[in-house]
């Protein structure tokens, strides 16, 4: 039954991700999801932790290795800027694919949505991914 803990990991992570993505849009001024029913905000907050987990886990390998020297200069801090833009470009990707979901420019918007993004989802997979 390996794959059942495989499978459940994926879906806790996936529903702490879109929690934290309904929080940000709550707390966080510039992160925007304009929906008319629950249905509708629900299925948007999915589909954006499967595009913000989907763009992470291609791109953020890549600019880590293509990146590594300013990582090592910069003593991680670019991390900000890289974490930043890439929850800008699930933004976009998001507004591409006709979903409600926006940020409005990256700076307080998409650095702090990215950090509480990934705060909270780490916190919740944590607390919920007990075996």
């Amino acid at each position: 039954m390996p794959a059942m803990g495989f499978l459940k990991g994926i879906l806790i992570r996936l529903a702490a991700t879109a929690f934290a993505f309904w929080l940000a849009t709550l707390l966080i001024p510039g992160i925007s999801l304009d929906s008319s029913s629950a249905t509708e905000t629900v299925t948007a907050l999915v589909l954006v932790a499967v595009i913000f987990g989907v763009v992470n886990a291609v791109l953020q390998p890549i600019i880590k290795t293509v990146g590594c020297g300013f990582y090592l200069l910069t003593l991680g801090l670019i991390a900000l800027v890289v974490n930043g833009l890439l929850f800008l470009l699930t933004s976009w990707i998001a507004g591409q694919a006709g979903l409600p979901f926006h940020v409005d420019g990256f700076w307080p918007a998409a650095v702090l949505g990215a950090l509480f993004v990934s705060l909270v989802t780490w916190i919740l997979g944590a607390v919920l991914d007990r075996d």
